[in-house]
């Protein structure tokens, strides 16, 4: 099977932000933001693997166009837990790159899957 450095690095991310949600709420007592960054963390992973299965290159993009959407929203989550003391500087720091990293991907995907519907 062919590496796949978006599916990898999106369901990565996927697994410490669930790892994340269970601190957040076992350990920081935290039932809200938790909630909000648990949907949009692990959304991006389950949309890279609905593109894999589009019904059209249009539908690729979008089901990626969201995923990176999501990795935003991610980001602001991290952001904000950060801000308010849930999370160290280390903490944040190493999950907002990796979030950093999959929206990236994501850009990068949807750009490339643009350029060939142009050309074809």
């Amino acid at each position: 099977m062919k590496k796949d450095p978006l599916r990898e690095k999106s369901f990565q991310l996927a697994i410490r932000i669930v790892r994340l949600y269970k601190y957040l709420t076992e350990v920081k007592k935290e039932f809200v933001i938790s909630k909000q960054i648990m949907r949009s963390g692990t959304n991006p992973g389950a949309m890279v693997r609905e593109a894999a299965n589009a019904e059209s290159g249009a539908d690729f993009v979008h089901k990626l166009a969201v995923a990176q959407k999501e990795a935003g929203e991610t980001q602001y989550w991290l952001e904000l837990l950060f801000a308010t003391d849930y999370l160290t500087e280390a903490e944040f720091q190493s999950l907002y790159l990796e979030a950093d990293q999959v929206a990236r991907l994501l850009t990068s995907s949807i750009k490339t899957k643009k350029q060939n519907l142009k050309t074809h």
